[in-house]
């Protein structure tokens, strides 16, 4: 299952507002390759992955990643995206990410719920 929401991004060469759609079946987060040059450098992969796409059998290669910021009910959170060609949305934040930022989707209600908790910088 999956929800929509309008995200501001930001990287090291500027910020924009992308459509993230959060899908609890994409086990890691995705950018398409048409907003990366504005935000941020493109990190090569030491090895490149495979993703296996919606199409069963059908696998993507995947070369590069980007570190973003990006902004959720005033939180900032942060993540790497990997550049997907061809991916039919513009942001999509997967599964790892949500785990992360212990970020909740409320299909009922429509909702994306994060944990104020995890703005929280703590040094040691």
């Amino acid at each position: 299952m999956v929800l929509v929401r309008k995200l501001n991004f930001q990287g090291s060469k500027g910020e924009a507002d992308l459509q993230a759609l959060f899908d609890s079946g994409a086990t890691y987060s995705l950018i398409h390759p048409d907003f990366v040059s504005d935000l941020g450098n493109l990190e090569a992969l030491p090895k490149p992955l495979e993703f296996e796409t919606a199409n069963k059998g059908s696998f993507t290669r995947i070369d590069h990643a980007v570190r973003l910021d990006f902004y959720l009910n005033n939180l900032r959170l942060t993540d790497e995206f990997f550049v997907f060609p061809g991916l039919a949305e513009q942001v999509i934040i997967g599964a790892t990410t949500m785990q992360k930022w212990r970020i909740k989707l409320d299909f009922e209600h429509d909702e994306v719920i994060t944990d104020p908790r995890v703005g929280r910088v703590i040094l040691m």
